[in-house]
């Protein structure tokens, strides 16, 4: 895979719980992250006292980040009112050239700022809260 343009990395997120995705407006800055924790299970008896991990055991979680300008359009709403209701709908994050990565994820941060002379941003963080999907491009 060769050198890929940053703005083709896309979080989206499902408008109304029917599969109508659309991207987050005014991102400028994306980022996926994946988590897998490991369990150790090294004991006495471990060969030359090598760290031994339990294969298929832990948590796996993802992380989304992201931060733009705010344009107060449907998706900021939709953002918002995630953040507020706590709730837990369908995200899709495009990578180029790699594939879609797609799950229920729930906003647990949402930041906005502004300076008397620039535009007003907003950084938002989403955690994963069930099982991701990959299809491969």
């Amino acid at each position: 895979m060769g050198a890929q343009n940053g703005k083709d990395l896309l979080v989206k997120v499902d408008m109304d719980s029917t599969g109508l995705f659309q991207t987050i407006a005014g991102l400028r800055a994306t980022r996926i992250s994946f988590n897998a924790e490991s369990v150790d299970v090294t004991t006495l008896e471990s060969q030359g006292g090598w760290r031994e991990l339990l294969s298929g055991a832990g948590v796996k979680s993802a992380s989304i980040s992201g931060s733009g300008v705010f344009k107060d359009e449907g998706t900021d709403e939709r953002a918002r009112q995630l953040f507020f209701d706590g709730e837990t709908p369908e995200f899709q994050v495009i990578i180029p050239d790699f594939g879609i990565v797609q799950g229920v994820f729930q906003v647990t941060g949402i930041e906005y700022a502004g300076s008397y002379n620039g535009e007003a941003t907003y950084e938002m963080s989403l955690a994963s809260a069930g099982a991701l999907t990959f299809t491969a491009l």
